[in-house]
């Protein structure tokens, strides 16, 4: 079987979306010929031609906007905004317009616009081109967030984004969408159709001491975890939350009446993270099954670092996830 990497993998998913449905359109700064600055639409300008792969100013609120003009009239576009950070530039886009009007007007437009973007440290890439922000999306009412952890979950989860008839956010971590290099992450490609859809956790790893519920390149870190610590002999849960929007409740409710035990792994600051949100869930509906506090491995409340040995301090790790589930 042939390896997927991450990048291949966005690549391959748009590229079965656009030639299965010809109302599917890309548009975006530098998708033409540099296919982005991770290079995840290369070639889909040759196959696509200009009326498909559009340009964009360096305009954030331009390509948002544009992107729901063209939804509202019948296409399905998939608007790359880049960084997360840059979402700020299009916040009136996004919080007022993208994600209301489908019930400002009663039902009566849909709004299938697809966002792409790159989140998190890991590169020094500073501040302005690291956060994850996944907390004050999860503010927005009527926006799906998706979060794939591996090349297997981009392809799945971003086709079934661009069929969903609503607005989703897909964030790709910056780790995990690097250039090619020894080492690089990849999985086997599928033959044929492959879809993940959306609101469906997964447990990527069975266990029975402690759940430990990850997103994105954490759950990378929680699996390598999970694997030192079972050589001590504690048996930990791997659960990928794979989107935020819809979240998969039910999946980690019952890990947890399993297990006994929580610890959430995210890269979002502490005080605006889905581990927040997840406590809060687990505290109302399953806190007769824990048999310890609720923990959680989160981010500090400050700005990313530039320097590397600072970025490497701030950013969750396996020491700091191995830490609280000894504890």
């Amino acid at each position: 079987m042939a390896e997927l990497s991450f990048r291949m993998a966005v690549t391959r998913a748009v590229d079965e979306e656009m030639a299965r449905d010809p109302n599917v359109i890309l548009l975006g700064e530098d998708v033409r010929i540099w296919g982005a600055p991770r290079t995840e639409f290369r070639g889909l300008y040759d196959k696509y031609g200009p009326k498909r792969v559009f340009d964009t100013p360096i305009s954030e609120a331009a390509i948002v906007g544009a992107a729901i003009g063209a939804a509202a009239t019948g296409l399905r576009p998939i608007a790359n905004i880049m960084f997360a950070n840059f979402l700020g530039m299009c916040g009136d886009e996004l919080i007022n317009q993208l994600t209301q009007m489908r019930y400002m007007f009663g039902g009566k437009i849909n709004l299938p616009v697809t966002l792409t973007g790159y989140f998190g440290a890991g590169l020094s890439a500073a501040a302005q081109h690291s956060r994850t922000l996944t907390g004050l999306l999860l503010s927005i009412p009527g926006l799906k967030i998706v979060v794939p952890s591996g090349p297997l979950e981009a392809l799945g989860l971003l086709k079934s984004a661009i069929r969903d008839d609503n607005p989703v956010i897909c964030l790709h971590h910056a780790l995990l969408l690097s250039r090619p290099k020894k080492g690089e992450l990849t999985e086997e490609e599928p033959e044929g159709e492959y879809i993940i859809p959306l609101g469906k956790a997964a447990v990527k790893r069975e266990g029975g001491d402690v759940t430990v519920v990850a997103t994105a390149a954490m759950v990378r870190r929680a699996l390598s975890a999970a694997d030192k610590l079972q050589q001590k002999g504690i048996s930990v849960e791997v659960v990928d939350l794979r989107t935020l929007v819809p979240l998969d409740k039910q999946t980690i409710i019952d890990s947890v009446k399993k297990t006994g035990r929580l610890v959430i792994m995210d890269e979002e600051v502490r005080s605006a993270s889905v581990a927040g949100q997840i406590a809060a869930i687990i505290a109302e509906e399953a806190f007769d099954f824990l048999d310890a506090p609720i923990k959680r491995v989160c981010a500090p409340d400050t700005p990313v670092p530039y320097s590397p040995v600072l970025e490497k301090f701030w950013m969750p790790d396996e020491d700091k996830l191995i830490k609280a589930i000894l504890e």
